[in-house]
């Protein structure tokens, strides 16, 4: 009888362990859709994404990624690297776009193990 209780009770504990190690990691992505002002998607559009906290207490610029727009205006940028799981939110980051004369801002809220999106609409400079 107690043999039989300390096998199902290792069974139990064996298959805790190896479910709980089964807790695959999501991607923590962000993609920025760059348009005009007509609302059509801006392709090649630079993009930047980067933090400016008030008060910094780390090394901010390590968040900073640039890109260009793909054929559809969309920037992507993967930050599953930075996560680690059990964190407590991830990111705000400042968003910069331009292409030619035109440029755009936002800010864009990277949620952890999740596709952010943000839009940003071109303007001409001022």
């Amino acid at each position: 009888m107690i043999h039989r209780a300390l096998t199902h009770g290792l069974a139990i504990v064996l298959l805790a362990t190896v479910f709980g190690a089964c807790n695959k990691e999501e991607p923590t992505t962000a993609v920025i859709i760059v348009k005009n002002e007509a609302g059509a998607p801006m392709p090649g559009a630079y993009v930047k994404l980067f933090a400016n906290p008030a008060y910094p207490l780390a090394d901010a610029s390590r968040l900073m990624k640039e890109a260009n727009a793909d054929g559809e205006g969309r920037a992507t940028f993967d930050y599953s690297d930075f996560y680690e799981q059990g964190q407590s939110g991830f990111a705000v980051l400042d968003i910069i776009s331009s292409q030619d004369t035109l440029i755009g801002e936002g800010i864009i809220k990277i949620v952890e193990e999740e596709n952010t999106e943000e839009t940003v609409i071109l303007l001409p400079a001022q």
